[in-house]
């Protein structure tokens, strides 16, 4: 830790503004100004003593955080690589699998960006990938190849100790280049508010373990870009349209009928793609063959996310867990109208399945993939949309589907509370997301408004 003794403090400045006074204490170190503003005079009385009886006693001061050396914390002697590993084995156990790869993104970046040199003996997306893939993968580190050992260990020797947070200026620059993408553009304003969620969370531990004594990033409005959390209302597919991806889908030469019996229950009862297919036969009550109402219902319990092996405690591609923002063994139930019992009972007959068996399965068995779903939507929509349709985010991903039904819903005058308990939100969650979405009820609404006289008459004035 690089310190001076030659030292100045001088007296506390007032400054009136919006909010009320402020007061500054203020002092330098070799020349250069330090500034502390405090809400009253007397935390500013207090800390200037401090500095004051630290500089009388002869106490030297460090040039990187301004503070007299007995202020400082632990994070001289903790190097940020050795903290981060830390940090991510203390979080494997606590976090689901894309939390763990999300974690492990963002250490990444933060690592590359308080790197003392650039790595000129290996290449940049090796050093990134040993860090993503095997630094910060509490499962993977261990099985490290040798070539992946010698760039961590590189990374480990050339790494800033955490004095470097303890730098307002120098937190700026990390903060910008963590957010900033390969290519020199900044990062979606989404990806940013994750790393600094994440960043944050480290902050924390890094406090608690009194390697730090504040939190250095930045706080309050502007702190974070502001994200849109309503649905864009683009993205929803035309009941029309809709037909025809699904029939398309069902044409497929391979594994068309189970993916459309796949797509057909996100289509009718919304709900997250990873619920789907977690779904079991049992999980569906099919009304009698001879029954005039033929709604069936859907029963949701489980999600099996796609999080890949990498990042999953049992190299599993997907991860159980519970229904996402609901206790461990919440449930629900969803009514499928006739279409999709139809559906489900041709399904059930071609492939074979019985009570225990998933309901959509691969071509090998075992649960349906991501990718294939992805591919067979994709290449359904490519062939049923105009260019113009393709390009546009209509349908552009298969999540789009639980918006366009839920939309539906609201669309259709059922309850909120009603659509929140199918969908799986709350409804506060539900009305920030699709209000935008809403449509065909303002003529009624106008009525309602001309009919209660909530419209005040004009008269003109004279």
């Amino acid at each position: 830790m690089e310190t001076t003794y030659n030292i100045k403090v001088w007296k506390t400045a007032t400054r009136q503004q919006a909010r009320g006074i402020t007061y500054t204490v203020r002092w330098s170190l070799d020349g250069k100004e330090w500034r502390a503003p405090f809400k009253t005079s007397a935390l500013a009385d207090s800390f200037r003593s401090e500095l004051v009886s630290a500089m009388r006693r002869g106490e030297a001061f460090s040039v990187t955080t301004g503070r007299p050396a007995s202020h400082e914390s632990g994070a001289a002697a903790v190097n940020w690589y050795d903290f981060a590993v830390q940090f991510a084995d203390a979080q494997w156990h606590r976090t689901a699998g894309n939390s763990r790869k999300n974690t492990s993104k963002a250490l990444t970046a933060t690592t590359i960006a308080l790197l003392r040199t650039s790595p000129a003996a290996f290449k940049p997306v090796d050093v990134r990938t040993a860090l993503r893939e095997f630094a910060f993968n509490t499962r993977r580190r261990e099985e490290a190849p040798p070539e992946v050992a010698t760039i961590l260990k590189w990374v480990e020797r050339n790494t800033l100790s955490m004095t470097v947070w303890q730098d307002p200026v120098k937190v700026d620059g990390i903060l910008c280049a963590v957010d900033t993408r390969l290519d020199g553009k900044r990062a979606a304003a989404s990806s940013v508010k994750r790393t600094r969620r994440i960043l944050n969370v480290a902050m924390k531990h890094a406090i608690k373990h009194q390697i730090l004594r504040a939190n250095p990033l930045p706080k309050g409005r502007g702190a974070t870009p502001g994200t849109a959390n309503a649905v864009d209302r683009r993205s929803l597919v035309h009941p029309r349209r809709m037909a025809r991806i699904l029939a398309r889908i069902r044409r497929r030469p391979r594994g068309g009928r189970r993916l459309h019996a796949y797509f057909a229950t996100l289509y009718y009862t919304g709900p997250r793609p990873e619920e789907a297919v977690a779904m079991y036969v049992d999980d569906v009550l099919l009304p009698p063959e001879d029954a005039e109402d033929q709604w069936c219902s859907v029963l949701f319990h489980t999600a099996k996310p796609e999080v890949g092996k990498n990042w999953t405690d049992d190299g599993d591609l997907h991860e159980e867990r519970g229904l996402k923002g609901r206790a461990e063994d919440d449930t629900r139930v969803v009514p499928g109208p006739p279409e999709l019992t139809r559906i489900y009972r041709e399904h059930i007959r071609e492939e074979g399945l019985k009570p225990g068996d998933r309901m959509f399965q691969g071509e090998k068995g075992g649960i349906l993939s991501g990718s294939v779903a992805r591919r067979a939507w994709g290449a359904a929509r490519r062939e049923e949309l105009t260019d113009r349709e393709y390009e546009s985010p209509m349908g552009k991903r298969i999540y789009d589907i639980r918006h366009t039904r839920l939309t539906k819903w609201l669309n259709d005058g059922i309850p909120p509370a009603q659509v929140a308990y199918w969908a799986g939100n709350s409804v506060a969650v539900l009305l920030s997301f699709y209000a935008g979405c809403i449509e065909g009820q303002l003529p009624d609404l106008k009525r309602r408004m001309e009919a209660q006289g909530d419209l005040p008459e004009v008269t003109e004035l004279t």
